[in-house]
């Protein structure tokens, strides 16, 4: 089950998704849930002033991909964030080949996902800011810790 929501505060957007599972999770649906958690880590890793906005998304890609799940948008068939701010979705996207340099202040949704046809979909997504010192920071409380406990 996913949970996509979010509010407005002072007209400043906010978005964040959660999957949980009803019952005991599939091995599966739990190994595709900690390879789009290392997904996002690398996201947030890549977010770094001065880099390209599709090199956030090839970082996440690559993670999925190398699990098993691509090429390419096989199993990840979205781009992994979007900029958000007065609108819900707005550019500059993280998206491949998006070639917009980051810069501190941007904020940015990381939302990787792996969706198997007939089997699970799955999408964790929390919210990223360069911060001044170049490197991204979470604007939520903290990444997902499971599908049992999808918010702490």
């Amino acid at each position: 089950m996913q949970i996509d929501g979010g509010t407005r505060v002072e007209g400043y957007e906010s978005d964040v998704t959660r999957t949980s599972a009803m019952g005991k999770p599939s091995q599966n649906l739990r190994d595709a849930f900690e390879i789009v958690r290392r997904a996002q880590d690398a996201a947030l890793a890549a977010a770094v002033a001065g880099r390209e906005c599709g090199s956030v998304d090839d970082a996440a890609r690559k993670v999925i991909s190398d699990a098993g799940f691509g090429p390419g948008y096989k199993y990840f068939t979205h781009r992994l964030g979007h900029g958000i701010g007065m609108d819900g979705h707005e550019a500059p996207y993280l998206v491949r080949g998006n070639r917009t340099i980051l810069k501190p202040g941007m904020t940015f949704s990381n939302e990787p996902g792996i969706y198997v046809a007939g089997e699970y979909g799955l999408r964790c997504e929390d919210l990223m800011a360069i911060a001044e010192s170049g490197e991204a920071k979470l604007l939520t409380a903290g990444f997902a810790p499971s599908l049992e406990r999808p918010i702490e």
